[in-house]
Formats: structure tokens, C-alpha cells, sequence
């Protein structure tokens, strides 16, 4: 059996990736180590296979606990923790530093005592900063990083170190870079899950700015199946760009949602543009379509309406997660746009 240890696999794109290797394959162990912080929920894990997979609480910046938690000789390390909205990195940036950055390192070190036999850094094509609106440009594996929010410096930083261990240590690692995920158990502050759970209970759709800004979307089951690919199939020090070339500006993700669900497109209330909002990302995902072998399996038509009937059939997990501090941060982010 394959020993493979996954951080922050509790988490929307980890534990998808939990259940996707559990599912489709027979000779792979798993032990899910996540802090269980508020977007870790330990929900997303129900089902799965207790005899290949062990779920151990614990924080990736504590080097005894990643230590001891991390098997000797381990077939690989994926690393999905991190600190992931942007809005929050606005709002305070050390958090990121200290489990994207800080954490990274921590795992890298890790992995090199305990001789784990390739390191797979799950990183952001947001590293890359922005794309003018022009349909001839996107990210390739050779764009310079140019962050511009706090986030996205710290999954640079991390990238950094990553690749300093292969170069100073012969650690084999893998990058992989992906466009903005949605699909089931999404934690609600993100696009897709909030939209969808405002308009199910008839709020307003904050959308900031002109709504204009374009994004990558991806159904985090095809990203996480190119991740098990860059780590089956991916060259020593390799990257990867996963995209679904599926390219939208927010505002049309938000009517589609509407129109989806049948209610008016007078509920979208434009509120103040965020801090450094990067205006379009677009991925040219050919090398990990050409050398991985790798296409996604998921319309964005399918995707979505998988992803909202999730939401309605599930109401319970939102409404858990909508009270209480995430209540709290909603109002902070929204609340006096949307009562202008």
C-alpha cells in the first residue's frame, strides 16, 4: 500500500481530493492532517473508508506534531493547507504569513527527515498576479509571479521556498497552480457558495465593483484529479497550470446562479470594489493537459447545477456555518455597503 500524507484534507479542495483518491483507488493509504480551522469541517470527511484513511487534528506550523504525525518513507506529501481568502489577507495579512509561508517550510523539513519521496505544493495561479483584458494572454508555467494581495505573496513565498528545497536538497517536488475552484461543501465567504446561499434566502448579492472582474473556473473534482496526476505522471521539480478554460466575469457567475434558482437579478447589490482587485486570470493549462493526460470531466453547466443542488439539499451545513463568527465576518466585509 501506498503511504501518502495529505495536510489540510478536511478543507473544500483537500477533502475532495480525500475522497477522490479513496474512490478510485485500492493501494493508497491516507493520513489527513488539518488544524480544523474555520474552514476545515470535519463533515466533509463522512463516508470514507476508516481502514485506508486516519484523520489526525493538527497544526502544520507545529513541527513536533507534523513529526509525529508523518510516517517514515511516506510515497508523497500534499500540502492543501493554507490560509486561502483573499478579503481576510486585506484585512490581516500575518495569518497567511505564518501558516503559508512559515507552515510550508515546517512541512518541506519535515518531509526531508522523514524521507517522503515527493513533495506536492498546492499553490494559486494567483501568484501570478493580473492579466489585461485581452483573450491572447494567460498564465504559462513561465509567467513571473507578480502577487498583489497579501494572499497571493504568501503562496509565492511558499512556491519560493518549495523550489529552494529542490535546489538545495534534491527534494522532488511538484507545483501545481489552479484557477478558482467550486463544487460542494465550499465554506460560504467564497464566490459560488455565497451567492448561492444569499439568493436561497432571498438576501442581497453583494458583487464588488463593476463585477466585471474574470476569473478561471474549475470543478474542484477535475482539479483534483490533475493534482493525483502531477504527483502520478509530473517531472521532478515540475509545474503545473490546471485550468478548465472556462473563463467568466463575476457578475455572469451571479446571474447564472439567479437564473438558476429563479429569482430576480434585483438582488445583486454592487458594493465597493475590493482592495488591489486583479481585474482577469486565465490559465494556458496545455503542458498539464499534454503531459499528464489531463482534461477536465465537468461543463461549468453541469458543475453548477451539481454544485446547487448540493447547496438546496444541504441547507442545514450552511445555516451551521452562516451563524455564529461567520455571521460576525459577513457583516465586517458587507454589511454597510449592503445597507447604503
Amino acid at each position: 500500500m501506498k503511504k501518502i500524507f495529505v495536510t489540510g484534507g478536511a478543507g473544500f479542495i483537500g477533502s475532495a481530493f480525500v475522497k477522490l483518491v479513496l474512490e478510485e483507488t485500492s493501494d493508497v493509504e491516507i493520513i489527513n492532517f488539518d488544524a480544523l480551522t474555520y474552514a476545515g469541517n470535519l463533515e466533509n470527511l463522512k463516508g470514507l473508508d476508516a481502514t485506508r484513511h486516519k484523520f489526525i487534528k493538527g497544526d502544520i506550523c507545529d513541527k513536533d506534531a507534523v513529526l509525529q504525525a508523518l510516517p517514515e518513507n511516506a510515497d508523497a506529501l500534499f500540502n492543501f493547507a493554507a490560509e486561502s481568502h483573499v478579503d481576510r489577507s486585506i484585512s490581516s495579512a500575518s495569518e497567511f504569513v505564518l501558516t503559508n509561508v512559515l507552515g510550508t517550510q515546517v512541512l518541506i523539513d519535515a518531509a526531508r527527515a522523514k524521507n517522503v519521496r515527493r513533495f506536492i505544493q498546492v499553490s494559486t495561479d494567483e501568484v501570478m498576479g493580473t492579466l489585461p483584458e485581452d483573450d491572447t494572454a494567460f498564465f504559462r508555467e513561465d509567467s513571473p509571479l507578480e502577487p498583489n494581495s497579501p494572499y497571493a505573496a504568501s503562496k509565492a513565498a511558499a512556491e519560493h521556498f518549495v523550489r529552494a528545497a529542490r535546489e538545495t536538497f534534491g527534494v522532488d517536488t511538484v507545483i501545481t497552480r489552479c484557477g478558482n475552484n467550486y463544487g460542494p461543501r465550499q465554506f460560504p465567504e467564497k464566490l459560488i457558495p455565497l451567492m448561492i446561499s444569499n439568493a436561497m434566502n432571498g438576501e442581497a448579492l453583494p458583487v464588488y465593483g463593476d463585477g466585471k472582474n474574470v476569473r478561471d473556473w474549475i470543478y474542484v473534482e477535475d482539479h483534483a484529479r490533475a493534482i493525483w496526476l502531477a504527483y502520478e505522471k509530473g517531472e521532478k521539480g515540475g509545474i503545473y497550470n490546471v485550468g478548465a478554460r472556462n473563463e467568466r466575469q463575476n457578475i455572469e457567475v451571479v446571474q447564472s446562479i439567479l437564473d438558476a434558482l429563479g429569482k430576480p437579478h434585483s438582488l445583486i447589490k454592487y458594493v465597493t470594489d475590493r482592495l488591489g482587485h486583479d481585474r482577469r486570470y486565465a490559465i494556458d493549462a496545455a503542458k498539464t493537459e499534454n503531459e499528464l493526460g489531463w482534461k477536465p470531466q465537468t461543463t461549468w453547466e453541469e458543475g453548477l447545477q451539481k454544485t446547487i443542488r448540493w447547496y438546496q439539499e444541504n441547507q442545514d451545513w450552511t445555516n451551521h456555518i452562516r451563524n455564529g463568527a461567520y455571521r460576525d465576518y459577513y457583516q465586517k466585509m458587507y454589511g454597510a455597503s449592503l445597507s447604503a
